[in-house]
């Protein structure tokens, strides 16, 4: 990190520097440090210059000119996602910087990093990487300035983007470099994106799949009829009675075919016509609309945004390319997974596991988070569609082996400071997905499902949790480590197919509080996340508190919920606040719909249509909550408990015509009032009440405490999301016959984007 320790090892130069945004912490869950170390193992020298001040090209020579490539990376988050919230208003703080500290990364960190590298040394090759450049490698929807953005190589300057899982491709490119080979000829690594002329091909034997226009009929031929009799001797046929017959009606079956030259026929094998089918399918490129387009037109984006998304499997994914101007941005297929021994030597390397040296005693927050955790396996086969990790890590699973899982865990315990006996997370993008795969190898690579749980779990997918009940149970038996608890966010439609694995994680390995996502109750909201009904989560909610009873425990269920998702209208999140009442949660942490580059969520909140289907002019309206009225009050919904929202969901309630939920009673949502409104007292020309928390009433009927008050163990306080007993019979509440109504017509002058009705949606069923 600095010309110091360069001089101490005794090196004249770098042969690749990276440039990061975040400190650097040299652990393998932070992509700067796994990439380093590869590197390095590779027998290269590797700098690294982190967090630096873009404001002048001075810090990025700081070590010098790199004998091959800078190697530039926002760092583990998008700095945009980093850096702004969901209402796109400043962060506080950065987890990622020492201190927690702001404002030490530039917004769209992967552009200014590259423009500043290509300042302080003209002419040196310039790499980008991480999830920033992954998600944004074609014309995408950017959320930030509210407009479809160029791809980031145009932005960037740079001469190669590598996406996705990029060992492998990083590791040839540096050889080939290092040998000789410029930049710029360097076509064929998979994973691999960057500019070209208008046209350009890799070969003359390569083919175009045209798929720059939407679906549409073509035209419908004429039925022929089959007992017409026809005259071969001219192009007007007559009938038996002497009738002519138009050229076209002429049944083609019914006329004798002319002599042709016999030409030998070669029979080959269904291996060699396999073979030849997967050349001519690997040799074609698939072309998407062109950035001018898709800016242009939602819906050319929408159907962009599903083609790009089918050619997503390694197995069977095509090269792709798109039309900037008098430009190509040129896409090949995505890398193929690590095999699991590949994995164990990524994570074996020799991490310091810790912080540089020059940061001092500062507090990290992304470290403190993470420092007791170890990383299990990668990608996910969920496909949800508001989420990044498919496009960036893909769908095919890939696991370590548990010998190097527990030599980690060993790690932990010899070489972390601090280190009191408790491991924090045995995960990864899921906690319960390690080592499922296809049952059948060639049908994986042939798949071009968008999920293998969605809208079921398919049936050649291998759901056997017993490696990983296996692991949990090598791992609690390391001497030293008093307990291991899994964090990761939980697929529970997979773990109700195992209940012996259920019953393990509960046991042994819940710290009291387990997370898991169902994100909404309502189906139409559900469909266009491709998650599972509520359901699954009834289900699984069902095993968590019978083997958490026959252990002993209290330990609760902390459910997250996306507020404003597209799809989602008024009325399905009023069916979620209802059920959250009805039962007994306070949720404390959500999460507001952030529509994040290439993400399929995003692009129907860009184009309100629905990608999950065949995109067409006339094809399904997603109704989209993307005012921030609405969104605030679609959050707002999430915490009806909290008096700071009760004015913006009386609003609501009110013009969706359901004003009935407003009262003091236990039936009511809200109550009429907010506490300290003084007119609420002259309003009702009598002395006002106390306040009393939704869901009780002036009787003295219990129902849920107020925000900030000790009640029941069902109210969570500080920063736990719900908790729900575990122990407390459930008693019946008169939710149960409430029925919700359609929103009622909007009277005029209103605003329309307010009732469900009007928006398209669909209610519950």
């Amino acid at each position: 990190m600095s010309r110091q320790e360069m001089d101490d090892l005794g090196w004249d130069e770098c042969d690749v520097i990276l440039v990061t945004g975040d400190a650097y912490i040299d652990h393998p869950s932070f992509g700067m440090a796994l990439v380093g170390r590869l590197l390095e193992a590779n027998g290269y020298r590797v700098g690294i210059i982190a967090q630096p001040d873009w404001q002048s090209a001075d810090a990025f020579r700081a070590l010098g000119k790199p004998r091959l490539y800078y190697g530039v990376t926002a760092g583990n988050m998008d700095s945009m996602v980093n850096r702004y919230t969901a209402d796109r208003k400043p962060r506080s703080d950065d987890a990622y910087t020492p201190n927690g500290e702001p404002n030490k990364r530039p917004d769209r960190a992967v552009s200014v990093y590259a423009q500043r590298c290509r300042e302080a040394y003209p002419g040196t090759p310039v790499v980008i990487g991480s999830i920033e450049a992954s998600l944004r490698r074609i014309a995408h929807y950017d959320y930030w300035s509210d407009k479809v953005r160029r791809s980031v190589l145009f932005e960037s300057k740079a001469d190669m983007l590598i996406f996705g899982n990029a060992e492998r491709a990083l590791v040839d490119l540096t050889r080939r470099m290092a040998e000789g080979e410029h930049i710029k000829t360097i076509r064929d690594l998979r994973g691999t994106a960057f500019l070209v002329p208008a046209g350009w091909m890799p070969g003359e034997d390569w083919g175009v799949h045209n798929s720059t226009r939407v679906d549409t009929p073509g035209k419908i031929d004429k039925h022929v009829d089959p007992y017409l009799m026809v005259n071969p001797s001219s192009p007007t046929c007559a009938t038996d009675n002497g009738g002519d017959k138009p050229a076209e009606e002429v049944n083609p079956a019914m006329v004798e075919p002319k002599a042709e030259v016999v030409k030998p026929i070669r029979i080959m094998s269904r291996e060699e016509r396999r073979a030849m089918e997967l050349e001519k399918h690997h040799k074609t490129v698939v072309r998407l609309p062109s950035f001018e387009t898709v800016s242009n037109d939602p819906v050319m984006y929408a159907h962009a945004s599903r083609v790009f998304h089918l050619e997503s499997n390694p197995g069977n994914a095509r090269a792709l390319v798109q039309g900037h101007g008098d430009r190509d941005v040129w896409m090949n297929p995505p890398p193929l997974p690590l095999q699991m021994d590949e994995m164990d030597n990524v994570y074996d390397m020799n991490y310091a596991r810790a912080p540089h040296p020059s940061y001092g005693n500062a507090n990290i927050p992304a470290w403190e988070m993470i420092r007791f955790s170890v990383n299990i396996m990668r990608g996910c086969f969920g496909g949800c569609t508001f989420c990044s990790i498919t496009e960036h890590e893909g769908r095919i699973i890939q696991s370590r082996s548990e010998p190097s899982i527990l030599r980690e865990i060993e790690h932990i315990r010899d070489k972390t400071k601090g280190f009191t006996g408790i491991i924090s997370d045995l995960g990864g993008p899921t906690a319960n997905m390690y080592r499922l795969s296809c049952k059948d190898k060639e049908i994986e690579q042939t798949c071009r499902r968008l999920s293998c749980v969605y809208p079921s779990i398919c049936v050649n997918l291998g759901t056997n949790h017993n490696p990983l009940i296996k692991l949990y149970r090598r791992a609690r038996e390391i001497p030293g480590v008093k307990k291991i608890l899994i964090q990761s966010g939980l697929r529970y439609d997979l773990a109700v197919r195992s209940p012996e694995y259920v019953k393990e994680l509960v046991t042994h390995h819940v710290g009291g509080l387990l997370k898991i996502a169902p994100e909404h109750t309502e189906t139409n909201v559900l469909s266009k996340m491709m998650k599972p009904g509520i359901g699954a989560y009834d289900e699984f909610k069902q095993l968590f508190e019978k083997y958490s009873l026959e252990a002993g425990k209290k330990q609760y269920l902390i459910p997250y919920f996306i507020a404003a998702h597209p799809g989602a209208t008024d009325e399905d999140m009023l069916n979620l606040a209802l059920w959250l009442k009805k039962n007994n949660f306070r949720l404390d942490q959500v999460q507001t719909f952030m529509p994040t580059p290439m993400a399929m969520a995003s692009a129907m909140y860009h184009s309100r249509r629905n990608p999950l289907h065949k995109v067409t002019d006339d094809s399904e309206e997603v109704f989209t909550p993307r005012s921030l009225k609405q969104r605030q009050a679609h959050k707002a919904f999430l915490r009806y408990y909290d008096p700071k929202n009760w004015p913006i969901l009386r609003e609501a309630l009110r013009n969706m015509g359901r004003g009935d939920l407003i009262g003091t009673g236990e039936r009511h949502l809200i109550p009429p009032y907010t506490p300290g409104e003084e007119n609420f007292k002259a309003s009702q020309g009598k002395r006002a009440m106390p306040m009393l928390a939704p869901g009780a009433d002036k009787r003295g009927g219990k129902g849920l405490p107020m925000a900030g008050t000790r009640g029941k163990a069902n109210a969570l306080t500080g920063s736990l999301t719900a908790r729900q007993s575990v122990d407390t019979k459930a008693k019946p509440s008169i939710l149960d016959t409430i029925k919700v109504k359609k929103a009622a017509p909007v009277a005029k002058g209103g605003n329309p984007g307010r009732t469900a009705a009007a928006s398209g949606g669909r209610g519950r069923k």
